[in-house]
């Protein structure tokens, strides 16, 4: 392939060392990235040297050990500032992971900008994490969602998007990436017309930082997050970017240790930010080791893994669309990270788990997008999803796994 020169491959698979056991007596072809990462040697070792070596309460002791763990999640936050390319760290808070960002942004968001006839827009593509907050929210609050619809090629129909924003819209909050189709949003163009009305904007960036380069002034995103473990770091750990003018109005999400500035019986006063949304025992294991797997990443370059990627997505296309009665989900030019199909009448079920027999590990269901099945009146599909640490014999392996399950209907 013309991009095996960009990334030492065989090398990397050495760091990840659970990409060496087998499943079921064959070897493990992992194919379920976008779900969640494995973790190379540094990512654990990291983790384990902190719990052994600094493991001590941070922001609120005097003693060494507290000063150390402090120091060093503070660094962690300053490097995810800096792997993003946000302003400042006041404006990088740690959660855990995606779906808690999202909920933090909703509850909060909605406390101070939302009423009675307002709208979010959302799309049709996205995971349950960017509809359910808001619906929850709206309950509340009375605003309305209003949804941007997908094509058939899985493409969001932007001529919709354009018309759908208007006097009452107060956010607009869109996948980067399509957990599903792959697809990858016009952003800048979203952006760029939303701000044009002074419509702020949320991205859901699960599936988009550990593929592509992202900074989120140069993209002009008002709010941005992501999760540690779907980009090599530990389960737990997420962020949520928001501009400071707009998190300083915002109330917190949750009460408690940290957040606070002064407590009494008659009232309360907040932190700054970020502490501001950051209540309780932080996860610092995990934000010491995210910084640790966004090292780890920053070695390969983001540039020669989206190249190493990409190629990998169009091989698995090209040899996938060999397997007569293949219908592939979402086929959209530019796209990356997964490729969704179905084969023939075959529940997604039963070849996902026929292939897990095989040692192929993929994901089958609605992948908590069940709109987007709905729209496309399917119960599911089979979902593969790509690391820089996959090989092109990995598909190769996937096609030939499919070829024996067909065979056995």
């Amino acid at each position: 392939m013309m991009n095996d020169f960009m990334i030492d491959v065989d090398n990397i698979r050495k760091d990840f060392p659970i990409l060496g056991r087998e499943v079921y007596g064959k070897p493990l072809v992992y194919l379920d990235n976008a779900a969640t990462t494995q973790k190379p040697q540094c990512v654990i070792d990291c983790i384990s040297d902190a719990y052994r070596n600094v493991n001590a309460n941070v922001h609120r002791g005097i003693h060494f050990l507290s000063q150390e763990a402090t120091d060093m999640m503070e660094a962690a936050r300053e490097n995810v500032r800096s792997f993003i390319g946000a302003g400042s760290t006041e404006e990088i808070i740690f959660t855990r992971g995606t779906t808690e960002s999202i909920n933090l942004l909703a509850s909060s968001f909605s406390a101070a900008f939302l009423k009675e006839g307002d709208e979010v827009l959302i799309s049709g593509m996205e995971h349950h994490s960017n509809i359910v907050p808001w619906q929850i929210q709206a309950r509340r609050y009375g605003f309305r969602i209003k949804v941007v619809p997908v094509t058939d090629t899985g493409e969001l129909d932007m001529n919709a998007f354009h018309s759908l924003l208007n006097v009452r819209t107060r956010l607009v909050s869109i996948t980067h990436v399509s957990n599903v189709l792959g697809t990858v949003n016009p952003m800048s163009e979203i952006i760029r017309e939303a701000h044009s009305k002074g419509i702020p904007v949320a991205v859901d960036g699960a599936q988009s930082v550990p593929h592509i380069s992202v900074d989120v002034r140069e993209l002009g995103a008002d709010f941005y997050a992501f999760s540690g473990h779907k980009i090599y770091g530990p389960t737990g750990i997420g962020v949520l970017y928001g501009r400071k003018e707009l998190l300083e109005k915002m109330p917190p999400y949750q009460g408690g240790g940290e957040m606070i500035r002064r407590v009494t019986f008659e009232g309360t006063t907040y932190n700054d930010l970020p502490f501001k949304f950051e209540a309780g025992t932080p996860d610092y294991i995990g934000s010491i080791a995210l910084s640790s797997a966004l090292d780890y990443v920053r070695g390969i370059g983001l540039d020669k893994i989206a190249g190493y990627e990409s190629e990998l997505c169009s091989y698995a296309v090209r040899r996938l669309g060999e397997i007569q009665g293949i219908r592939f989900i979402g086929k959209a030019p530019e796209r990356c990270g997964v490729v969704s199909f179905m084969v023939r009448d075959i529940h997604p079920s039963d070849i996902g788990t026929l292939l897990d027999r095989l040692g192929i590990a993929v994901r089958t269901g609605h992948h908590c997008a069940e709109p987007l099945m709905d729209r496309f009146s399917i119960p599911g599909t089979v979902r593969a999803s790509f690391a820089f640490y996959n090989t092109f014999s990995d598909i190769d392996t996937l096609v030939n796994g499919l070829e024996r399950v067909i065979g056995m209907f």
